[in-house]
């Protein structure tokens, strides 16, 4: 693989566009790999966690807990994996656990760490962490204010058939089905730990 040096873009000055609630949006000047300026827009988002959590049931087979919510900019109720932003100074692993007992009311005792996503690389500097759960119990969900979604469970199959057939569009779900269809068929390894319902996760 040749260097990434030839490639490279290097910042000459940054301009601050929009400090909203949610969005932090900036304008830089760049100065180009042949010398030339170009200038780059995008966001500065904390990063964010999505999670891959599977009901194991007596008779050997899997679900997987899923989400319908609306989503405002395409203006329509999407399927998704349990997904959110990280807290200032929060751990990845803390995170996943939150965001899946606050949206799902469920808890687990068995995560892996599965990889990375950087869901929108030429406007954006968000990344998500994929995480999988497992030896899941069943609470009270938490919901922030103005957070309105349904909890269901789906078979593996019925989410790859989703996929394909375009009633999964969300692009962290479509990595997120990636990862579990070759989990599930042994090709990928995960690496699990346990952990005792309130425990926070490490970085």
């Amino acid at each position: 693989m040749s260097s990434d040096t030839k490639l490279k873009e290097t910042r000459i000055s940054s301009e601050e566009v929009l400090q909203g609630d949610f969005l932090h949006v900036f304008r830089d000047t760049v100065r180009l790999p042949d010398g030339e300026q170009a200038s780059r827009e995008y966001i500065v988002h904390p990063g964010a966690v999505m999670v891959i959590p599977l009901i194991d049931a007596e008779d050997g087979s899997v679900r997987v807990l899923m989400e319908r919510q609306f989503r405002y900019p395409v203006g329509q109720v999407m399927i998704e994996f349990p997904a959110g932003k990280l807290d200032k100074g929060e751990s990845p692993l803390s995170c996943a656990q939150r965001e899946l007992r606050e949206e799902t009311g469920y808890s687990a005792t068995h995560w892996a760490r599965a990889g990375l996503l950087h869901p929108g690389i030429s406007y954006s500097t968000e990344f998500i962490e994929i995480w999988f759960a497992r030896g899941l119990s069943v609470g009270e969900s938490q919901l922030d204010a103005g957070e309105f979604l349904e909890v269901f469970s789906a078979t593996p199959q019925e989410i790859f058939e989703g996929c394909h057939n375009g009633w999964i569009t969300d692009g962290k779900t479509l990595t997120g089905a990636l990862w579990l269809q070759n989990v599930l068929a042994g090709n990928w390894t995960l690496h699990w730990q346990t952990l005792q319902t309130g425990d926070k996760g490490a970085v």
